[in-house]
């Protein structure tokens, strides 16, 4: 009798249960410039089975052989901030993840590092153990008047090297009392700069839309991160980001530039993680992280546990990875010493 044998790890051994990937167009930014719909050549490249060759093993899971990094080196000094918004104005793509986890690596990396929660839902505080719910003071008294000091609310986390400024639902009422403020778009880039000079990297978790809070971000912001999950949805939802960051570049603040896309949720099994991940590659190419942050149990055991994941199981894949991203932020951002 022949024994059967499993499919090779990695290759799709039948259809994909939710059907095809994509057969409509996503929306293209103002100026056509991205369309980002998975075609023949994408899916034929996430199809592709050419054997374990040498050279296919150098490859990283963006498909591409991984670029050289150099390793961190200590610095002498700190500050000024390199501000990084962490946005997508999709939901549920790793946004708070990614932010917890690579401030985390970075202060590793003896980065001073200062994570902004700009969610009136609170995910990043709660996600560091903080219980935001009963806090007086939050980023929403540093944002509305009457206004207090950065310093009033600035909180310390179980992270040496990583500092808070927490959010709570008390955040959700900012964008209607901010509408008739005079430069309200600028009002977290003000609230922010007295202290920009004691920190390497003032990390911005934005909340799942594109409003005033996103757009006080990006207005204040000198690179964005886009963590964006290998799905459909998440692809559809991208050319319209891009296209937010450019009129914001355009018209409130000139030196935001798009740090890179971070795919994270990543499964090699299945042919649509694949098919996605191709098609952001083609498009957006270098722009795209060779960091990928695959599925992983151990995330939802951190936001319970209230800590990064490189403490909570630092010799975890999902720590190597977050490592990883935080020594590809330093290079690209000129900070590594």
């Amino acid at each position: 009798m022949t024994t059967p044998q499993p499919p090779a790890p990695g290759v799709a051994d039948g259809p994909d249960p939710e059907g095809p990937a994509t057969t409509a167009p996503a929306p293209g930014s103002a100026n056509g410039q991205y369309h980002l719909t998975i075609d023949a050549p994408a899916r034929a490249s996430a199809q592709a089975d050419t054997g374990p060759t040498a050279s296919d093993e150098e490859l990283g899971p963006t498909g591409r052989v991984n670029r050289p990094v150099p390793e961190p080196t200590p610095l002498d000094r700190h500050g000024p901030a390199v501000v990084v918004a962490v946005c997508n104005q999709k939901g549920g793509v790793g946004k708070t993840t990614s932010t917890i986890n690579l401030g985390a690596a970075l202060a590793e990396y003896g980065r001073r590092v200062l994570l902004v929660d700009l969610d009136p839902q609170g995910a990043l505080s709660a996600g560091l153990g903080v219980p935001h719910h009963e806090l007086d003071l939050t980023v929403h008294n540093v944002l509305v008047p009457p206004q207090v000091s950065v310093d009033d609310v600035l909180m310390s986390t179980r992270v040496d090297g990583l500092d808070l400024l927490p959010s709570n639902i008390d955040l959700s009422a900012a964008e209607i009392q901010l509408v008739n403020e005079v430069g309200r778009e600028h009002t977290l880039a003000r609230a922010l700069h007295p202290v920009l000079d004691r920190y390497d990297y003032v990390l911005i978790d934005c909340q799942p839309s594109l409003g005033l809070l996103t757009v006080n971000a990006l207005a204040c912001a000198d690179t964005v991160v886009i963590p964006m999950e290998c799905e459909y949805f998440s692809l559809r939802g991208l050319a319209l980001l891009t296209d937010t960051i450019d009129k914001v570049r355009d018209r409130l603040n000139p030196r935001l530039s798009l740090g890179g896309i971070l795919m994270t949720m990543f499964d090699a099994r299945t042919l649509h993680s694949r098919e996605v991940m191709a098609r952001v590659v083609e498009v957006f190419g270098d722009t795209v992280y060779d960091t990928v942050i695959a599925r992983t149990v151990r995330f939802p055991e951190t936001s319970v546990a209230g800590e990064p994941i490189t403490s909570w199981a630092p010799k975890s894949g999902g720590a190597t990875a977050y490592r990883s991203l935080a020594r590809e932020v330093i290079d690209r951002t000129g900070r590594a010493g």
